[in-house]
């Protein structure tokens, strides 16, 4: 899916939410899903795992694409501190829903740009980028009652802000909206650009 004079952009990831957001770009690409170990490491912060894990989905795609372009990113949600994951299920999610509520959580959303055509000690843009969300105090009976609507047991704070989950929130606070939803796409194409992707012509259809 690439042009002779382009490489080849992989989006390392099997996100639906990380897939439609990178579309907008009018670029085209292909999605492969890295095949690593997402646990963090004992002690580690917050912004330290989301970078790691943003590197090294994407260098792990890339070491199976040679010369490709490989996007990685990962999001780790935090409160006070405190980690807050991917729920996987409903007790979990309202259980994130009801610590969360009338409170400012921090997102933290990396993103890696991986150039397979550099060396791999040059090969590597990162950025994290930060999203301070604040959530509406609700009670028990809404939390439960979008959760059931929506579902979003495998986002990181249990809502969908693209979509009724934006009813739990108060306020948001981002130098990129996208970032939220789990690609920074303002950071990402200033990544492409440097890797020398161009935008705005007949290569992005």
């Amino acid at each position: 899916m690439s042009s002779p004079t382009l490489p080849r952009l992989i989006l390392a990831s099997s996100s639906a939410y990380r897939r439609e957001l990178l579309q907008r770009l009018q670029l085209p690409f292909d999605t492969v899903s890295p095949d690593i170990d997402e646990t963090p490491r004992p002690g580690e912060a917050p912004e330290a795992t989301a970078l790691r894990l943003a590197r090294e989905k994407a260098a792990a795609v890339a070491r199976a694409h040679p010369g490709a372009l490989v996007i990685g990113s990962d999001q780790v949600a935090t409160l006070d501190g405190l980690q807050i994951g991917k729920p996987g299920d409903h007790a979990r999610a309202l259980a994130q829903l009801q610590m969360m509520r009338g409170h400012r959580v921090v997102f933290h959303t990396a993103l890696c740009l991986w150039d397979g055509r550099l060396p791999a000690d040059e090969a590597a843009q990162v950025e994290n980028v930060q999203v301070f969300v604040t959530f509406r105090d609700l009670p028990d009976a809404e939390l439960d009652a979008y959760l059931r609507i929506e579902q979003p047991y495998d986002c990181a704070g249990s809502a969908k802000n693209e979509g009724l989950g934006i009813a739990l929130l108060e306020r948001i606070d981002s130098n990129d909206p996208t970032a939220l939803t789990g690609l920074p796409l303002i950071a990402l194409t200033g990544m492409l650009r440097r890797a020398g992707m161009p935008f705005f012509t007949a290569n992005n259809n």
